[in-house]
């Protein structure tokens, strides 16, 4: 979507029109409100629907059945009592909460034989886009020549809010105004919240989790990565808080589901809440991202996970209590693994110089943009020291030892118990605090938080930056020998890293036992963390990342001016978008081809009792060895996963994957390993996201489970032509 097509629609329709067809591969993640624009495009490779049948605000639409799921994964409606399917990974730590030794979930699946046996799940939210608008003509209002970013920003937000203030209320109705590619187009964002989500089913691990870390990112791929929820509603189908007389939400729209599935070469969209790319990052941004900011991430996190993997697999308590810690610290480490190989392959470096010359080129004699390119080396040069002490910061304090954090939950009532006490509310803290502990400590083994700030300590040691990170984790003092022997110290003597000391002193919690808890070294240490960053990184660092930002709006903005041969869409920034290509698979490298469908055959070749990665349960071996695939079957065989050339991100996980009917063909969970540098610079020829077939989906919950009463829910849809899921050449 070029930007310039905000200001002057009719100018986009017509660029868009005489663009060669080759021009609109299948990279971009487009706004929803401007797919008329390539409306005629997406019907000639095989949508049948209209794009007011896709987004409309008159009427039901597809995006009616979109939901943003939770924080940051996506569902889709699937029937009119409100059921949605998401990602088994996107439900993983709601079944983890609902699991127990005796209840074990998340190893051996669970499925509500009725909605009265449906799961509440308190914090899970299910969010509905309402209406987007563009706003950017009243937004500019706001700004004036010669503004600095921070007057900028504060105009900016006073605009926002009148224009948010005006759009509609009610019962968990939100508005927003968001900006896109850094500030040079704005839209406003109306959504409505349930927040009443309970859970409906959860595959067993050996079939949601099936192929662990090892196959994560990697095709091909037998994972059934699903699981299934339902918003409730006040009797008035308002968004209501739990109670027991909140009833089924029944949808606007909920999607038919292709019983037949796909087939090799079939138009394909998705429609989701894709998170962050970054297409337009200069050469200086990527080389900082390849040769710095991915490599510390990767080694921080590399040293924590061979920590909790060996603890995984020495204990079925371990495996419960670090399931979804593992997966989240190893989800963006192997990601970044392959982004940075991508990168290297496609030599991206050089790609984005090639591109920056050009602009130099078309750019000359051109006062405004002609300065740019220079001003955001000199920033990427000044900001690199800042940056690398804000992404350590945030791998050590928030993704690195747990009693880090825990401990710096403790500050307000160790720095603020005396006016606690004054207002009557001390007692009340501690009791807070005392529940919170209690949750923390169920899934916490000290040891193993140990040896992760053992192994990290070095890391940090490594890159931290003299004068901005603090002095514990640039050099030992004299008490220590090593870093081992340091981390040891930080454990031996917290009240953090152990639960009967920590419950001790909150029973016996006076001003005396305020002043001992600051001088723990657990709380000494985090403490050294943020003030360290507060001071030293933070002030410096925003202030450059404003200029930054500044500057980036410029050169964007002169991209799209100066190649107007060009398409550009803005980045994903967690708002409703959708991609499209086709059902297909790719040669990513020489002598390696990737078909575009697995089936349940690869995952009996890969069931191996003895890892725990790739145990295939009993049940799903007695339906393949019997053949009891139901309608479901293709070619003899049931099909698991497919690759398509729809451009994501993560937030599209769980994303629905359609059929040119609006029918759901599939859910979004992955993206191959070559495709992961896709967040920055897109490969049509190697970029695929990996889906969940639905008939995969639809078997497990009828020949698995036996949950007839959730199929009776849902609009199956069965066509006369059985789709084959023959091998067509792949696209290069």
């Amino acid at each position: 979507m070029p930007i310039v097509s905000l200001r002057n629609s009719r100018f986009f329709i017509l660029f868009m029109l005489l663009q060669p067809l080759a021009s609109l591969a299948h990279e971009g993640m487009w706004l929803p409100t401007l797919l008329k624009a390539i409306e005629g495009d997406m019907r000639t490779e095989g949508l049948q629907l209209t794009a007011e049948d896709i987004y409309s605000i008159n009427h039901s639409s597809l995006k009616d059945a979109v939901v943003l799921f939770g924080g940051g994964c996506t569902a889709e409606v699937v029937s009119t009592q409100g059921l949605i399917f998401t990602n088994h990974h996107c439900g993983h730590s709601t079944i983890q909460r609902h699991s127990t030794l005796e209840h074990n979930y998340l190893r051996d699946g669970f499925v509500a034989a009725t909605m009265a046996e449906e799961l509440p799940s308190p914090g899970l939210t299910a969010t509905f886009i309402v209406s987007m608008e563009d706003v950017t003509a009243r937004m500019q209002q706001a700004f004036t020549a010669g503004q600095d970013e921070a007057a900028r920003e504060a105009a900016a937000r006073a605009m926002a809010e009148a224009i948010s203030g005006e759009a509609a209320t009610g019962p968990g109705i939100h508005a927003v105004v968001r900006p896109f590619n850094y500030g040079n187009s704005w839209y406003l964002i109306v959504s409505r919240t349930f927040s009443d989500v309970r859970m409906v089913c959860a595959p067993p691990g050996g079939i949601g989790k099936f192929g662990g870390d090892t196959d994560n990112w990697m095709w091909p791929r037998h994972t059934g990565d699903f699981s299934v929820f339902r918003i409730y509603a006040s009797p008035a189908n308002e968004p209501a808080d739990y109670q027991a007389g909140n009833v089924p939400f029944v949808p606007q729209h909920s999607l038919p589901i292709a019983v037949n599935g796909p087939q090799a070469g079939d138009f394909a969209m998705i429609f989701g809440f894709p998170g962050r790319t970054q297409r337009y990052l200069p050469s200086m941004g990527v080389a900082q991202v390849m040769d710095v900011i991915d490599p510390l991430r990767i080694e921080m996190r590399t040293a924590s996970l061979k920590v909790i993997d060996a603890a995984m697999l020495g204990s079925e308590q371990a495996k419960l209590q670090y399931a979804s810690k593992q997966s989240r610290i190893s989800n963006g480490w192997k990601k970044w693994i392959g982004e940075v190989r991508g990168l290297q392959e496609l030599d991206a470096i050089g790609a984005k110089r090639a591109q920056e010359a050009e602009f130099t080129k078309r750019c000359a004699g051109n006062a405004e943009y002609a300065p740019v390119l220079g001003e955001l080396d000199r920033l990427y040069r000044e900001i690199a020291p800042y940056a690398t002490s804000r992404e350590l910061f945030s791998e050590f304090v928030y993704s690195g030892p747990e009693f880090l954090r825990f401990a710096q939950g403790f500050t307000k009532l160790i720095e603020q118990h005396a006016a606690l006490k004054q207002a009557g509310k001390l007692n009340a803290e501690i009791e807070q605090l005392r529940s919170a502990a209690q949750g923390y400590f169920k899934d916490y083994i000290p040891e193993v938080d140990r040896k992760i700030l053992q192994a990290q300590l070095p890391i940090c040691h490594k890159y931290a930056q003299p004068g901005l990170d603090p002095a514990a984790l640039t050099l030992l003092d004299k008490r220590h020998a090593n870093w081992q022997a340091y981390a040891d110290a930080v454990f031996n003597n917290s009240i953090f890293t152990d639960q009967a000391r920590l419950f001790k002193a909150l029973d016996r919690f006076s001003p005396k036992v305020a002043k001992g808890m600051a001088k723990d070294p657990a709380y000494v240490l985090v403490q050294a963390c943020i003030n360290s960053y507060s001071t030293a990184v933070r002030p410096r660092y925003n202030t450059l990342a404003d200029s930054l930002e500044r500057a980036m709006r410029l050169y964007t903005k002169g991209l799209m001016e100066l190649f107007p041969e060009k398409t550009w869409w803005p980045d994903a920034n967690s708002t409703l978008r959708l991609s499209y290509g086709q059902v297909e698979g790719t040669d990513p490298r020489d002598g390696l081809t990737y078909k575009p469908f697995t089936t349940l055959d690869g995952v009996i070749e890969k069931n191996d009792p003895s890892n725990p990665e790739f145990h295939v349960p009993q049940r799903l071996i007695d339906l393949y060895n019997t053949k009891d695939y139901g309608p479901y079957a293709a070619d003899g065989t049931l099909p698991v996963c497919f690759l398509s050339s729809l451009h994501t991100t993560g937030g599209n996980s769980g994303s629905p994957v359609l059929n040119g009917k609006g029918e759901l063909i599939g859910i979004n969970f992955d993206r191959t390993w070559e495709s992961t540098m896709s967040d920055i610079l897109f490969d049509p020829v190697k970029c695929r996201n990996i889906s969940m077939d639905v008939r995969y989906v639809l078997f497990i919950l009828d020949k698995y489970f036996g949950a007839q009463r959730l199929l009776d829910e849902m609009q199956l849809v069965s066509h006369k032509d059985v789709p084959r899921m023959i091998d067509l050449p792949v696209h290069r």
